[in-house]
This record gives C-alpha cells, sequence and structure tokens, in this order.
C-alpha cells in the first residue's frame, strides 16, 4: 500500500529565501508517518542566501532535508529544475519504488497533504492536486477561468468516466502539486527541460503511456498569486495578461466534447479492436482508416494508452472563442447531457 512506501518531497527554489521557512514549517506540519518522509531541495542558480538560510535551520526540521545547487548558464528553465529535485528523491529512493510528491517554494501543502495524497495513489498513478490560491479574491478573472475549465473537466468525466478519477475532480495540473509513483516515473521518463510546462506535458505523457492519471480535489496545496514568475510562461503570465486586461480565448468546448467522447468510445472498443467491425466503426467516427485505428492499438498497452493516442484533435468546432462564449456553449452541453441522463 502507498501508505508504507518512503516519499520524497522534491521542490525546486530559485531566489526564495523569504518563503522558504514558511514552506519548511508546513511540510514539518504535515500529518503522518515524517518516518517516511525525505525533503529533497534543490536551488535552482540562488544567489539571495537562500543556501546560508537553510544550512541554520536544518538542524530544527523535524524530517530529514537534502539540498543540491545548480546553475542556470542558459537562465531558469522550469522543466529542468523540477527534473533536478526530482532526481535528488531518485537517488534517495535508490532504485526501490516510492511515492515523489513536488510543490513549489511559494505554495504551502494543507496538513493531509501527505496523506490525501497516499490515498490518491492508491487508485492511480499519477495525482494532479488542487491549487487553490490565497489571494484569489484580488484576481476574479482568473478564478472565473479556472471554475470554467474545473466545470469543463467535470462535464469531460461524465461522458468519458473512468474508474481511478476523484469524486471531487477539477482540471488544473501544476507542478506545485503533484504525486506520481516512482515507477511511473521512471517508467515516462520524467520532466522534460521546458522553460514552462513541463507539469501539464507530464500529465498527458503519462496518460499516452497508458498511466492512470487522477485530479483529486482533497490533496490541497495554496500558492500565491504573484506577478514575479520565476520562469517564462505559468501562473504569474496568465495574471499578468489578465491584469493588462487582455480578454481570455479558449478551445470551443463543442470540439472537446467531440474529442472526448471518441476517447470513450476507444476505450470501449480496445478489448475487441482486432475485430474488423468494431475497428470500422470507431474508424468512421473519428474520420481514420481502420487499419491507421490497428496500428495505434497494437502499439498500445491499454485502453487509456489508445484512447489517449488515436483520437485526433477535433476537426469540427476547432477554433478558439471568448470566455463568455465558452460558458454558455458548456451549459448547453451540460444541460444536454441532463436531458439525455434523464
Amino acid at each position: 500500500m502507498p501508505h508504507d512506501l518512503p516519499m520524497v518531497l522534491c521542490i525546486p527554489a530559485r531566489n526564495e529565501a523569504a518563503l522558504l521557512p514558511a514552506l519548511l514549517t508546513a511540510v514539518g506540519d504535515l500529518s503522518g508517518d515524517r518516518d517516511l518522509l525525505h525533503v529533497c531541495l534543490y536551488l535552482d542558480d540562488c544567489r539571495d542566501g537562500s543556501s546560508a538560510l537553510l544550512q541554520r535551520i536544518e538542524p530544527t526540521l523535524p524530517f530529514r532535508l537534502t539540498v543540491a545547487h545548480g546553475s542556470a548558464t542558459d537562465g531558469p528553465n522550469a522543466g529542468a529544475a523540477r527534473a533536478a529535485a526530482v532526481a535528488m528523491g531518485l537517488a534517495i529512493l535508490d532504485g526501490g519504488d516510492g511515492l515523489i510528491f513536488t510543490t513549489d517554494a511559494d505554495s504551502l501543502p494543507r496538513r493531509d497533504w501527505l496523506l490525501a495524497g497516499c490515498r490518491a495513489l492508491a487508485e492511480a498513478d499519477v495525482v494532479a492536486g488542487r491549487i487553490v490560491r490565497t489571494d484569489a479574491v484580488g484576481d476574479p478573472q482568473a478564478t472565473r477561468i479556472e471554475q470554467f475549465y474545473d466545470r469543463l473537466h467535470r462535464y469531460r468525466r461524465t461522458i468519458d468516466p473512468v474508474p481511478w478519477e476523484a469524486r471531487d475532480t477539477h482540471h488544473f495540473g501544476g507542478g506545485a502539486n503533484l504525486a506520481i509513483r516512482a515507477s511511473a516515473y521512471r517508467a515516462m521518463g520524467g520532466f522534460l527541460h521546458l522553460p514552462s510546462g513541463e507539469d501539464g506535458r507530464l500529465l498527458d505523457d503519462a496518460a499516452r503511456a497508458g498511466l492512470r492519471v487522477r485530479r483529486d480535489g482533497a490533496m490541497v496545496v495554496e500558492t500565491s498569486s504573484r506577478r514575479s514568475g520565476r520562469s517564462v510562461g505559468g501562473l504569474a503570465g496568465l495574471l499578468l495578461s489578465l491584469d493588462r486586461g487582455d480578454r481570455p480565448r479558449m478551445a470551443d468546448p463543442r470540439g472537446s466534447s467531440w474529442q472526448w467522447r471518441g476517447q470513450a468510445s476507444a476505450r470501449e472498443s480496445f478489448a475487441s479492436i482486432d475485430q474488423l467491425g468494431t475497428r470500422t466503426v470507431l474508424a468512421e467516427r473519428l474520420g481514420l482508416a481502420a487499419d491507421h485505428v490497428l496500428g495505434v492499438a497494437r502499439d498500445c498497452p491499454n485502453a487509456e494508452a489508445f484512447a489517449m493516442r488515436v483520437v485526433p484533435p477535433p476537426t469540427v468546432h476547432d477554433g478558439l472563442v471568448s470566455l463568455d462564449e465558452a460558458e454558455d456553449i458548456l451549459t448547453g452541453l451540460e444541460e444536454q447531457r441532463c436531458e439525455i441522463a434523464a
């Protein structure tokens, strides 16, 4: 059971000396067996006294701490820093299985964070927890976008349900709140060295590999709404864009609905895909050749991987719409679903 496995908490930090004490205090207050927990801090080209700070406070910490230093010769790279932090954790696990947790230096995990992550990893291979902005009241537009995407993901799971999904599910998947089995991380190669978006890419790659990706609202981390991001893109970039008055544009939910319905059909078809009739029906639905569908299936270890790989991007309703339009379209889709269910 995951509750009995060693846990490594892997955190990249870049010039975060002012925030590290609060983070480490929150980690020290986490519920669970701290004998199983080892915290790994990767100081990414830090020049603000973070190292000296950690040397002073390490003897007072109620958990094991390992610190490593790196230099960013080509500038900040969120993916490389996060991968380096996890590499520290993998070295501690020394080839054995365990549970990897990730967060950020400007974030505070809630007291039951590890326990919630362990429970979630009993059902899945990768877990994206909920990230709550502590001062979200000051950013109503960003909150509205987050609520829209949460609604959209819940709608997705009504038309394409999977047994490992959390009842309290959500959309977002960020490195400030992820948990993954070490064996799964090794199998898929880990975080790519991307300037930003390495966390979302990890979740996409995990699903395409056939791993069970769960988005669990019970696993909560609080984070800031600061505008001074440590990497290009990400939350800080979105908030700055909204501050400038940029109007958000998002994919038409009708296109997403088409894609998710196709994935549901692909899951149902996988077990009998060798039958010509099964793959012909699926191919016609997806606008593909039956031989192509069979070829993809033969390269997939399970139905999850097949569903994620075989369904193409939507060819209908494939444009961008305003947030107002997206919300109205989603409301219509939800109402249609309720009518069908009734």
